[in-house]
């Protein structure tokens, strides 16, 4: 249940930018897999997926399809999804107010605590790449 996770409306127009993107039909979702991991406390990956597999919940964000796994459920409690766009990032952001700040300072900048971030490479689209064609 997924009763207290928040999408910023920055994070939900980049889902649906990447599900709009992703030469899906409609009714395609965006599946996000959360994890323990990561000096800030979250490993994330994305990709846009046709239909929910099976364990997997759906988060419904104004029509807006989250498809996740059990896992990645239970890491979302009371956490807020957001989007950075900055000049040093730019990808998804999680917030956990109850998590503690990262100590290690191996990062080189300062990140406030709980707050983990999935870059743009992490995108995948579900499906294998198109072979590509040499002319």
């Amino acid at each position: 249940m997924l009763s207290n996770v928040t999408v910023t409306s920055a994070a939900e127009k980049f889902m649906r930018r990447i599900v709009r993107f992703s030469g899906l039909p409609a009714g395609a979702g965006f599946r996000l897999v959360v994890s323990a991991g990561g000096c800030s406390g979250y490993t994330a990956e994305f990709t846009v997926e046709p239909a929910l597999q099976a364990g997997e919940q759906e988060l419904d964000v104004n029509g807006l399809r989250i498809f996740l796994p059990a896992e990645s459920r239970l890491m979302l409690e009371g956490v807020t999804i957001d989007f950075a766009d900055t000049p040093t990032q730019s990808g998804l952001t999680f917030f956990n107010p109850n998590q503690a700040a990262c100590g290690c300072s191996s990062s080189g900048e300062s990140t406030p605590p709980g707050v983990a971030t999935i870059e743009i490479g992490a995108i995948g689209r579900g499906r294998p790449p198109l072979p590509r064609q040499v002319s």
